[in-house]
């Protein structure tokens, strides 16, 4: 049917938006623009399955700021497990969670290395998203800013269609997660791969083992990803939720991650100046709060990729294992022009850290001999592998930037180590056959942490920011068919402002949803 508006202001673009994106094109729908009621039919018989299942949608609002969701609400949740495949659990799909049984924290969990373990002044704060529910990762954030605005513009139907979620891995389990607790189906695409935690987390939670698509090779096959649903989306039951171009996950992290990030600096005191935030570029939506926290703080954006491909600072290609951050291409919601800084970390450094950070030689290592205090070592297990590269590019920008006790530079952790357990096992196998001992952890900490440098590193000019803004072309113009008017419409500063406006507009119509369903009336889960 033909597109009209939802009653109410929500239907409306902003100026800015009308004059940037042209709100006509099949790109709009494609990339998650949409913001007016597509199909009449399938939005009833959605507020027909959300009344059915009990299913309330938290708005973009709440997710950013939980304590505004009414307090029956969070009470309610006290019974629930986090992990459970349980509509409740997306009350929880925000980083104010602490450990199961606890309540929400007032500032979220983050760790603050120290200078013993960083070899640094300056302080690097690390946000944890493993304290997120159901995947332990904050990946599930993500997918729910993908699939909610889809539910209520009436563009994709839990009665009859799957959600397809191409990733490296976390996105494409908290796809499959949030599709099931919002009633529909699941479809995981990710690399053969990644990490068999990753596997066996999906086997538990998909409808049909069919539903887990392996794409060939491992973290820098992402081509093979987009191969795989194109061919899944000839099936017009297949809806593909392309992270990589997905807008709601840009703009869940300006919003929520990028608040989150703050309420922390704000909670280390007076005196301190947040320097730059750090974030491994995967699909580029966590680096999307980078634009929150410069627009408020100052902040430089740091954008990290392995060394073994990198695509960014040297147009490279290549394979490696920083699970998490595929690669070899720019994402379309990757705002590259509001970048400051380009770095790259080996894997290397990324594999050998994590078996010095879960083991009991390497652990010993750290508290007695590197003087590490012994919280902070016994924290290191929230650190994936993407976390560890994040924080090595941390320590390189603050050393190439030269900065002191009063500057912090701020992180994310997607993950934490559990995910790795049997990659690690089989590393310290093959590279410590006689076991990861004493001399094993010193040589690893000297290598790979006391040593950090400054090198690869790349301070962006206008010339580099365009550089590696034209990269995006051949994925996105010549393979993906995005519009060249659409592709250089993100070059300018506009748009990405404008595009903030589809948050308040998502969230009427998130309000107005629920209000159409029983389950909505009164707010709960």
């Amino acid at each position: 049917m033909p597109s009209r508006e939802i009653a109410g202001s929500a239907g409306r673009s902003p100026p800015v938006l009308q004059q940037i994106v042209n709100l006509e094109s099949p790109d709009v729908k494609s990339l998650g623009l949409e913001r007016t009621l597509v199909d009449a039919d399938v939005y009833a018989r959605s507020v027909k399955r959300f009344r059915t299942e009990g299913i309330v949608l938290p708005t973009f609002a709440e997710l950013s700021d939980p304590w505004s969701v009414p307090e029956p609400v969070r009470s309610s949740l006290a019974g629930v497990d986090p992990g459970a495949a349980d509509a409740a659990n997306l009350w929880r799909v925000h980083w104010h969670n602490q450990r199961p049984g606890q309540p929400w924290a007032e500032v979220p969990a983050h760790l603050v290395l120290p200078p013993s373990l960083t070899g640094v002044e300056a302080p690097i704060v690390v946000l944890l998203g493993n304290r997120f529910p159901m995947i332990g990762s904050h990946k599930v954030l993500a997918a729910y800013a993908c699939l909610a605005p889809r539910i209520v513009t009436g563009q994709f139907d839990p009665t009859r269609q799957r959600a397809v979620w191409p990733s490296t891995g976390n996105y494409a389990r908290g796809g499959v997660a949030i599709s099931r607790i919002m009633g529909c189906r699941g479809i995981a695409v990710l690399p053969e791969n990644m990490s068999r935690a990753r596997f066996a987390w999906l086997e538990s939670w998909v409808e049909d083992p069919a539903d887990i698509v392996r794409t060939p090779g491992s973290e820098s096959n992402v081509k093979e990803i987009y191969d795989a649903c194109a061919e899944l989306e000839r099936d017009p039951v297949n809806a593909i939720f392309n992270q990589f171009c997905e807008f709601g996950n840009h703009l869940v992290h300006w919003s929520a991650t990028g608040r989150a990030l703050g309420r922390v600096f704000e909670s280390l005191g007076e005196g301190r100046r947040l320097a730059a935030f750090v974030s491994a570029t995967g699909s580029a939506g966590t680096i999307g709060a980078g634009d929150h926290l410069k627009d408020v703080y100052g902040a430089k954006v740091v954008a990290v990729e392995a060394l073994e491909c990198p695509t960014l600072l040297y147009n490279g290609f290549g394979e490696h294992n920083i699970q998490g951050i595929g690669d070899k291409h720019v994402p379309l919601i990757h705002n590259v022009t509001n970048n400051d800084v380009v770095t790259a970390v080996s894997d290397r450094s990324t594999d050998a850290l994590d078996v010095l950070f879960n083991t009991d030689a390497g652990r010993a290592y750290l508290v007695e001999r590197a003087g590490v205090p012994a919280g902070i070592v016994g924290a290191l297990g929230d650190l994936g592998l993407s976390s560890i590269c994040n924080v090595l590019a941390a320590i390189k920008v603050a050393k190439r930037l030269g900065l002191g006790a009063e500057d912090v530079v701020m992180t994310v952790a997607t993950d934490g180590a559990v995910l790795y357990d049997a990659e690690r096992a089989a590393l310290v196998a093959a590279r410590w056959p006689s076991g990861f001992d004493e001399v094993a952890a010193a040589r690893v900490h000297g290598e790979h942490l006391a040593s950090v440098t400054d090198d690869h590193l790349l301070e962006l000019g206008e010339v580099e920011r365009n550089r590696i803004f034209n990269l995006g072309y051949f994925t996105w113009v010549e393979q993906q068919g995005v519009s060249l008017e659409e592709f250089e419409a993100r070059r300018d500063q506009s748009y990405w402002r404008g595009l903030r406006d589809l948050l308040p507009a998502w969230d009427e119509l998130i309000v107005e949803f629920n209000g159409r369903s029983a389950a909505g009336a009164d707010r709960g889960p």
